[in-house]
């Protein structure tokens, strides 16, 4: 099959949809012809020259507003091809992609759900317009729709397209390189397992954070990011009187926001801002840490990459109770749990964590092998496979 991928971001963009399209890119072109389509990066003259197996076009949209845009191009770059696979939202393209599907109707037209936009600033309002207006007609056209997981279909904007066309709906979770995302020490459930954890744990928190925990938290600092919860972590950081050390992982124009708000709250020595860093570096801050916070305030939050990176690493998380994010892992038993936006909430289910070591070991044991069971990318990969190979 040829199949033509339309996303809005994709590496080296750091960004969980555009991470996940360019796996999921690699894994249809295990059995298929794969062109991905996406945006130049806005700070970038000349496009990158990445050696993926898929073929990689970057498109210069003739409108554009973060990672919306009008990209007319690609009415001339889809005619050979037997299936048009977009991950929404592309506010735009998607209005493009409807009238080729429209015209030539025997395209077949997939599209990956990766999360509802209820909150936009009032320039990218403006661009999702025509987006909103036929957003009906255009998931109606989908011969099917791929989503994180059922939960975030059923209680957001495809309500109602679960309702009357549930054949369309298929969820697939995201995955991880669970044999490059792993914890430092093995997290096996066993008595030798068990020790040499204990040890390192006892030895860090002794002689290297000197009694203290480390969270841990990734994510982009940028405006099209603003829902990520940052805000909420460095104020539920304020009212924990328990030794504590906060290293943020991202980078983005709220960066100095951030920073100031830290400083506001005399959090200068307990947070560091590391910036965008390597894979190599990210893996190493996910085995150094205690627990990763993702405390995401509203549904632009549908899954959450950085949970199962962190899970496959031996990490413990606590994420927002939000559709999509609160069933990627088990309340109480990989991590916990906490109410969006809620400052006291987060603050008391930190607290309950770093103060009972055992139950922070349980937690990455049953965190890593949840992770083996349900989201190591090659258990994804036949899924995927299995949709895009179905007639």
């Amino acid at each position: 099959m040829k199949i033509a991928q339309i996303v809005c971001a994709f590496p080296p963009y750091a960004g969980g949809i555009g991470q996940s399209a360019y796996r999921i890119g690699e894994i249809l072109s295990r059995e298929h012809q794969v062109s991905t389509f996406t945006l130049i990066p806005v700070s970038t003259k000349n496009p990158p020259a990445p050696s993926y197996n898929q073929k990689v076009h970057f498109l210069r949209p003739q409108l554009r507003s973060g990672h919306g845009a009008l990209t007319l191009s690609l009415l001339f770059r889809l005619f050979k091809e037997e299936i048009i696979y977009l991950h929404y939202p592309f506010f735009g393209t998607d209005a493009i992609i409807l009238f080729i599907c429209s015209i030539f109707k025997k395209k077949r037209l997939f599209i990956h759900y990766h999360m509802d936009t209820p909150s936009l600033p009032q320039n990218k309002k403006i661009l999702a317009i025509p987006s909103r207006l036929i957003f009906k007609r255009l998931m109606k056209r989908a011969e099917k729709i791929i989503v994180g997981s059922r939960d975030y279909a059923e209680n957001g904007k495809l309500a109602k397209i679960c309702q009357n066309y549930p054949e369309k709906i298929k969820a697939i979770p995201f995955g991880v390189e669970s044999d490059i995302f792993k914890p430092k020490i093995p997290t096996q459930i066993g008595a030798k397992g068990n020790k040499a954890a204990a040890i390192v744990n006892f030895v860090n928190r002794r002689f290297i954070k000197r009694g203290g925990h480390t969270l841990l938290f990734v994510g982009g600092l940028d405006s099209a990011h603003y829902f990520k919860g940052l805000n909420i972590l460095l104020e539920a950081m304020a009212t924990i009187s328990l030794p504590l050390s906060l290293h943020i992982v991202g980078d983005g124009d709220l960066k100095k926001q951030y920073q100031q708000q830290a400083a506001k709250l005399h959090l200068d020595k307990k947070v560091d801002f590391l910036g965008r860093i390597s894979e190599e570096d990210l893996i190493k801050e996910y085995q150094g840490a205690d627990i990763l916070i993702l405390p995401s305030i509203n549904s632009h939050e549908a899954f959450g990459l950085v949970l199962i990176e962190a899970m496959a690493c031996g990490l413990p998380v606590i994420a927002s109770n939000l559709a999509g994010v609160r069933s990627v892992f088990n309340d109480g038993k990989e991590g916990l749990i906490c109410e969006p936006g809620d400052i006291k909430d987060l603050s008391e289910k930190i607290t309950s964590l770093i103060s009972d070591e055992s139950k922070l070991l349980k937690m990455a044991r049953s965190a890593r092998k949840l992770v083996e069971d349900k989201y190591a990318w090659e258990k994804v990969a036949d899924q995927i496979l299995d949709e895009f190979s179905a007639n």
